[in-house]
Order: C-alpha cells, then structure tokens, then sequence
C-alpha cells in the first residue's frame, strides 16, 4: 500500500495490528478490510453484529452475498467494482437498515482504495458509521449559535420537504455562506447538505409506509420525491427494498 496517498487509510502491513485493534473497539462503528474478489479479510465486532453472526471466524473468509440479503449483497459488491475499477474512494453513502433492537438506524459509509508501492488498487477499507451519534443533540464540539443555526436548517428541511430545497437556501437560513453550512452539516449530522435532505425524506416516507395505508404515489409526493419512479428506485437505493417491500414487511 502507498502510504504517501492521502486518499487512502493508513493500514499497511507495518501497522495494521495497531489499526485492527483500535476500530476493534468502537461501538458505533463498522470497519472492514476487503480483498479484489471483494472477500472480507479483516472485520471489527460491530460488523460481526451487523451480520448477525457471532464471531469474526464466521465472516472473514465470506463475501456480502455470503452474509446479506441478495439486494443488499448486491449494492455493496457493485460499490466495490466501482472503487476497484477507478481506483477513486465513495464518501458518505448513505444506508438505512434495522439495528440490532430492531428500531431503523441510518449509517454513513466510506470505502477507501488500499494501494500497493506502484499504486496498483489490492483491495479497500470501509467505514460505517451509525449517525445517530453525530446527530445526537450536544454531540458536536460546537458553538451555541452554530447548534442553533443547524436546528433551524433541520427544521427548515422538515417543514418543506415537498418542496424544491436548495443549499444556497439552507445557507441563508443558517446565515453563513454554503461552504460554511457543508461544513457545519458534516460536523453536526455526518453528511452534506443534500444527502441530509434525502435521510429526511426517506425517514418521512418510512413513517408514512409503516403508519398509514396511503398509496405508494402519495407517499412520494408527501415525502417530496419527484415522482413515484423516482421514489422507489431512491427508497430502494437506500434501504434495499422497494416501498412496497418495505410496507410489507414492516408495516
């Protein structure tokens, strides 16, 4: 691996027991170490968890289709093809999926090219981390007028998710510039503006699915989605289930 590239996870061979130990110990964050024939070779016990199998001897070894569900399986392999191919990280995919108390949670993924000398990509790493704790109230290290400016803009979102939300928009709620609001977006709820944005909608229409028997078009313009199409190929992007998967299942 290339050390000196700053766009991948410093996990050579040289320190990778240290890095291996140090992502063992985190609760809300699922770590991965993954081969070119996209099979685990290194896993934390919070993805151990995820997977519902009860010790790392039972993951590493396997690929995705090996532990999730075929649609899930599906994305995550496709999203590593596409790293393995253009050599370029992902940053802060967004994933809805069910915790382990059953309640929905939404978790952020990061896969990182793993380079050798040449820079020939021999495999990634992949981080995923549960946004409930960046978005826990007090959680960030920031000013009060900053927690207060975010509150308004989540507020702002909720209250016209059926519109056409702009981030020049939100930055004048907030009253900073746009890049100052990507920042402050990141700090305080983990991602970018327009990913937060569709987290609310999709949380919008998860509650509208579970809750109510309101047709599947419905759901999508109260939830803000263009059109029906538009919300079942972004719910299931998500989630890995269609709407209408989802209400079955879960409602």
């Amino acid at each position: 691996m290339n050390l000196r590239d700053r766009d991948s996870l410093p996990i050579g061979f040289d320190c990778q027991t240290e890095l291996i130990g140090l992502f063992g110990i985190l609760v809300d964050v699922m770590f991965c170490v993954k081969d070119l024939d996209c099979r685990y070779i290194e896993v934390n016990s919070a993805f151990v968890r995820r997977t519902g199998r009860s010790s790392k001897r039972d993951v590493v070894g396997k690929r995705a289709t090996d532990l999730f569900k075929a649609n899930m399986a599906e994305r995550y392999e496709q999203q590593d093809h596409q790293l393995f191919t253009s050599g370029h990280a992902i940053r802060d995919e967004l994933e809805l999926i069910r915790r382990e108390d059953g309640s929905l949670g939404w978790y952020s993924t990061t896969k990182l090219p793993v380079n050798d000398d040449d820079g020939t990509v021999v495999g990634l790493v992949s981080v995923s981390r549960d946004l409930h704790v960046a978005a826990a109230p007090g959680a960030p290290t920031q000013s009060d007028s900053v927690m207060q400016s975010m509150t308004l803009v989540a507020a702002h979102i909720r209250e016209n998710l059926t519109d056409r939300i702009r981030v020049s928009e939100l930055a004048e709620v907030a009253g900073c510039s746009k890049s100052q609001l990507e920042r402050r977006m990141r700090k305080t709820f983990g991602v970018p503006a327009t990913k937060y944005i569709l987290r609310c909608r999709v949380d919008r229409a998860a509650d509208l699915l579970t809750g109510t028997d309101m047709p599947l078009a419905e759901v999508a313009t109260a939830a803000g989605f263009y059109d029906q199409a538009d919300f079942t190929f972004r719910f299931a992007q998500l989630t890995s289930e269609t709407p209408a998967q989802f209400r079955a299942k879960w409602g």
